[in-house]
């Protein structure tokens, strides 16, 4: 699995409007409105490089209103989710 956060600044009246399409691309597993420098966040999460690829610089630049991105890659996912679930099993035995 091929993680991403791509930041993005997008046209001040068509926030609402890019959020929600960009929730229906497929790839696209999460969109956050978010205060400071950036307007929205995206969570990508693909199979491939090549699936990343083409989901940032062929869907994502097809999307009316965004003007400026930045796409960080992840290496590792450490997750709050991920550390409870191993806990959670209870003592060793």
């Amino acid at each position: 699995m091929v993680s991403a956060i791509v930041l993005m600044n997008v046209e001040r009246d068509r926030i609402k409007e890019v959020a929600e399409t960009l929730a229906e691309v497929e790839g696209v597993s999460e969109v956050y409105s978010v205060a400071g420098r950036h307007d929205l966040v995206a969570i990508l999460r693909v199979r491939t490089n090549e699936e990343l690829a083409d989901l940032v610089t062929g869907q994502m630049l097809k999307v009316e209103g965004i003007s400026d991105t930045e796409t960080l890659i992840s290496f590792r996912v450490y997750s709050r989710h991920d550390l409870e679930a191993a806990f959670s099993r209870g003592p060793p035995r």
